[in-house]
């Protein structure tokens, strides 16, 4: 007799509900993390060597457009930031482990009891040590990733100055909208009986839906500057192409990005009415006017196939899904004990600092967070490939609306002056990538 897939989660929770340990729940841990580390540093090495092996030659389709120079310096761009994400990988994992196994977590967490007793105040304290943790051991390298490499190929702007204005707005940011968010979660997880995952998945997708509306208008303008745009003419064809796609937004504005970069990009931003078309200056620097109309045209594309919706409703699926799944491990004793946060007697039970809901939401919250990762990033093929295929739609949309031909000196110009490397190593790219390598995405494009 066949087993439906429903009944095989239902039986794999019940016997994770009865057969796991602490001590299991440890090597199922270590396991995940070592594979997924392992993993990542594998695909970064591989990347790597495959991008500095074909440094030395342009592929043969770029070979008009690309001068080998440029070339290798996007290689040599590729191959320095690899370097410094295998020692963020292992930052990344040591980190972890520190806090978990470590038993760091478990000291802030009893500090913060010991300050603040039980209750909310203790909550915030325990994501507010954690995090600055976690910032204050990333620091390093996103300075140097900053001030040092960006800078050592010509695309860092940021000054110290404009740096710590971004760090403290940021951390204004987190404090005005994360505190009373992470409250609000905190909260319906504590007061919402055994559903409450059902609840905090509604509060959380109506955030996430009014964020998309109010980040153009409140949060965008705090970093950045936007002005509408002031070329006519180009004004005019922005115009047109909308309208022979049937695109109203709210504007069109250039937001002054070569502040912090050298990097050019297109994006629209916010949902419903509140749409807006937003060029980095950068970008109209370096493209003609024709090109960057493909390059909208493109971006239009993404909504045409409703890509946009899409991805929020997967969004949706997933944030349920992981919602229900921590609801099933947050009252079970092995998952903490197998990552060291609670405490363990002489006969082998376990016992939270605080084993009232209150006292441990907030710790399963946190640890669930911190750990989910390691799970997940074996499936990163499967973001990747529908974002791939949803690049490739808004190509093909954006040649029928303007010229393919456009587009390719578009994004030839682009990975040229991003020193985007033409050559990713395959494998590496299945997994990070959310466009397709160049060759391909030119060949799809250049294909009858």
């Amino acid at each position: 007799m066949r087993i439906k897939w429903g009944d095989r989660l239902v039986y794999a929770c019940f016997v994770a509900h009865f057969l796991m340990t602490p001590s299991l729940f440890t090597i199922i841990f270590l396991t995940a993390l070592l594979l997924s580390t392992g993993l990542r540093l594998w695909l970064n090495a591989r990347q790597m060597r495959h991008v500095l092996a074909c440094r030395a030659q342009v592929p043969v389709q770029f070979a008009p457009y690309i001068a080998a120079a440029d070339h290798a310096r996007a290689a040599d761009y590729t191959a320095a930031k690899g370097r410094l994400g295998q020692v963020e990988i292992l930052i990344e994992a040591a980190l972890l482990l520190v806090f978990t196994l470590g038993g760091l977590l478990y000291a802030i967490d009893g500090g913060a009891h010991s300050w603040l007793g039980n209750g909310y105040a203790h909550d915030l304290a325990l994501f507010a040590v954690v995090g600055l943790v976690g910032f204050a051991v990333g620091l390093p390298c996103g300075l140097y990733r900053t001030f040092r490499l960006e800078a050592a190929f010509g695309f860092n702007k940021m000054t110290p100055r404009l740096w710590l204005a971004d760090l403290l707005k940021g951390a204004a940011l987190a404090i005005v909208i994360g505190g009373p968010l992470l409250l609000a979660v905190l909260w319906l997880m504590q007061q919402m009986g055994g559903r409450w995952w059902l609840y905090v998945w509604l509060f959380w997708m109506g955030f996430n839906l009014l964020a998309l509306v109010l980040y153009p208008t409140v949060i965008a303008p705090l970093f950045n500057k936007f002005s509408p745009l002031a070329d006519a003419s180009l004004k005019r064809r922005i115009e047109a192409l909308l309208t022979r796609c049937g695109f109203a937004s709210s504007g069109l504005f250039v937001m002054d990005g070569s502040r912090r970069s050298a990097h050019g990009n297109a994006y629209f931003t916010g949902f419903g009415r509140a749409k807006r078309i937003v060029f980095f200056d950068t970008l109209l620097e370096k493209l003609a006017p024709q090109e960057i109309e493909a390059v909208l045209a493109h971006e239009l594309g993404h909504y045409h196939h409703k890509h946009v919706i899409k991805r929020i409703a997967l969004l949706a699926v997933m944030s349920f899904a992981m919602l229900w799944l921590l609801g099933q491990v947050i009252d079970q004793p092995w998952f903490y004990a197998g990552l060291n946060v609670i405490k363990v007697g002489a006969g082998g039970t376990a016992a939270l600092v605080d084993a009232s809901a209150a006292g441990h939401t907030a710790m399963g919250l946190l640890l669930f967070s911190m750990v989910l990762p390691v799970f997940l990033f074996p499936l990163s093929p499967l973001a990747s490939a529908l974002s791939r295929r949803d690049e490739y739609q808004a190509d093909a949309y954006a040649a029928k609306q303007t010229s393919a031909d456009d587009l390719v000196t578009a994004l030839v110009k682009l990975y040229r002056d991003n020193a985007a490397t033409l050559t990713p190593d395959p494998v590496y790219s299945l997994f990070h990538d959310s466009h397709p390598p160049a060759s391909q995405r030119i060949a799809h494009l250049q294909s009858p």
